[in-house]
């Protein structure tokens, strides 16, 4: 079944030998030598393989960016807007198909994919409607027959970095946005979801096609650290988006800076909710399940955190060790399964060395940390990534607490006092999501005041996690300080340019400042 899912998608691109490129320019394809085995995280099987784009590949996808740039700047952005519709719709048919793709790479339960790619078909109708509210300012000048205005401009080639574990959707939300502002994409996806790289790139393709633009104008290259390096170092990289570690956005980011250019970064998470005295336990309970456990914890928006008041703990800890032992875990394919797998050995090997460093660090392990090596009817094989959550109460004061384990691995902590609780929740190095639950209305207002959370996303009364495309997505501190997808986030992938316009004879300057010219004798 999954092959012929791969055949209709990847069209031309598909590999009956398992085997693929290192870079696709447009629909050219590359080579190398040496090829990389991509595992399924489902069962362990192999899927594929890939190559790793040479040096001179590289230099010349960068070099067509740049030429197909000068070309597509032109083309008005309504227009432009048109390709990202055509491409959308083929992304709507396609939603089965592309949501399989993600479950069979990343091992992400099957629902949780159809709403990733219908999150990549909704940036899309966004950026269609933004192609036509591209608005500058008109400015008051203080100098008379004089207009002063702002026009937004494209930058450039957009190098975009992805993380495994939404593979399509951030791709998206920086895809139909470059597209639209008129900028070239060249896509480096994670190595353990290549074919969805592929997939959407051939559908892209596909409307670049239909709509009669050079195929070149979309790229995707596989790697790892020597091609982000060869890609973000170019000169000719005007904006580079990258979605990952903190480890490696700052790495990134030291590189780019190094040469003046432009970096859009959303890294690591460590995000935590309150749970205060009034709140609505039934409803944070749920908020608190679907957060911690939703992509199997490997969200950048997943639940780490739980601060809970000191009079609700024991009730809100005997609740989730309930639900969390009746999890079901297995089969992403399986609708019956809450949780799939992690995306390799390596996350669960991560998982299990935090947990032992906790409670070597004052840590309670409530529940779960346990590999799961057989699966029985509700897996395909025994040799899949599976691991059962785990909660640790442990006190927010421990070193552990102030890293994030990319995993279902839950630390709660309990406070006494609104401050306290803000103070644990700013307390970490991370600033991307967070929540609150309370039916106390100062309570919620201090939360989303200056005075409350540190945090790019603040929710109250819902969960960490779910993040809708219409708001600006990004965190602070070492999340890197990007915004992303909705509101004005459009402006990070084009440049500001002030226009001031003389209509009149005279020539005033600004300021009240006085420089009359010698007159001719």
């Amino acid at each position: 079944m999954h092959e012929a899912i791969l055949k209709t998608v990847l069209g031309d691109f598909y590999s009956q030998d398992k085997h693929y490129g290192s870079a696709y320019l447009g629909d050219q394809r590359f080579d190398s030598d040496a090829t990389v085995d991509v595992i399924s995280p489902n069962d362990g099987q192999h899927l594929l393989s890939i190559s790793h784009a040479k040096p001179d590949v590289i230099q010349q996808v960068i070099a067509s960016a740049k030429a197909e740039f000068y070309h597509w700047r032109s083309v008005p952005a309504p227009q432009r807007g048109e390709l990202v519709r055509l491409f959308a719709d083929k992304a709507r048919t396609a939603k089965h198909q592309l949501a399989t793709i993600i479950s069979l790479e990343a091992g992400k339960p099957f629902q949780e994919s159809l709403g990733e790619v219908q999150e990549l078909i909704d940036v899309c109708d966004f950026a269609v409607g933004l192609s036509r509210q591209l608005y500058g300012l008109t400015i008051a000048t203080e100098r008379p027959n004089h207009r002063m205005m702002e026009q937004w401009h494209p930058i450039g080639p957009v190098v975009i970095i992805t993380a495994f574990n939404f593979p399509m959707a951030v791709w998206g939300w920086n895809a139909a946005i470059s597209l639209i502002c008129g900028n070239p994409i060249i896509w480096k996806p994670s190595s353990q979801t290549p074919l969805c790289g592929l997939a959407c790139h051939q559908l892209l393709l596909s409307a670049i096609k239909e709509f009669g633009a050079n195929p070149e104008l979309s790229s995707i290259v596989f790697g790892e650290k020597p091609q982000v390096e060869q890609l973000v170092d170019h000169k000719d990289i005007a904006l580079v988006s990258a979605t990952g570690s903190c480890a490696m956005g700052r790495a990134v980011n030291c590189r780019v800076a190094a040469r003046m250019g432009r970096t859009l970064l959303e890294l690591g998470g460590n995000n935590a909710m309150i749970v205060c005295p009034s709140a609505d336990l039934e409803l944070a309970i749920r908020a608190i399940t679907f957060s911690a456990l939703g992509t199997s914890g490997q969200r950048c928006t997943t639940l780490r955190r739980l601060i809970v008041h000191s009079s609700l703990k024991h009730q809100v800890l005997t609740k989730l060790e309930a639900i969390y032992k009746t999890v079901s875990i297995g089969d992403p394919f399986d609708s019956s399964n809450l949780m799939g797998p992690l995306v390799n050995q390596q996350a669960i090997d991560t998982m299990k060395a935090s947990i032992n460093t906790a409670i070597s660090q004052g840590g309670k392990l409530i529940t779960g940390g346990q590999q799961i090596s057989n699966l029985d009817n509700k897996g395909k094989s025994e040799h899949g990534f599976y691991i059962t959550p785990a909660i640790i109460d442990i006190d927010p004061s421990a070193e552990i607490v102030q890293q994030e384990t990319f995993a279902p691995l839950l630390y709660v902590h309990s406070y006494d006092s609104l401050e306290q609780a803000l103070a644990i929740q700013n307390g970490v190095s991370q600033g991307l999501s967070s929540a609150i639950f309370t039916k106390d209305m100062m309570e919620a207002e201090i939360f989303v005041s200056a005075r409350g959370s540190d945090c790019g996303l603040v929710n109250v009364n819902i969960g960490t996690s779910g993040a809708e495309i219409g708001g600006a997505f990004g965190g602070e501190k070492d999340t890197g300080g990007g915004r992303e997808s909705g509101s004005d986030a459009w402006k990070a992938y084009m440049r500001r340019m002030t226009n001031t316009i003389n209509y009149g004879s005279e020539l005033p300057l600004a300021q009240g400042i006085s420089f009359d010219m010698p007159k001719d004798k």
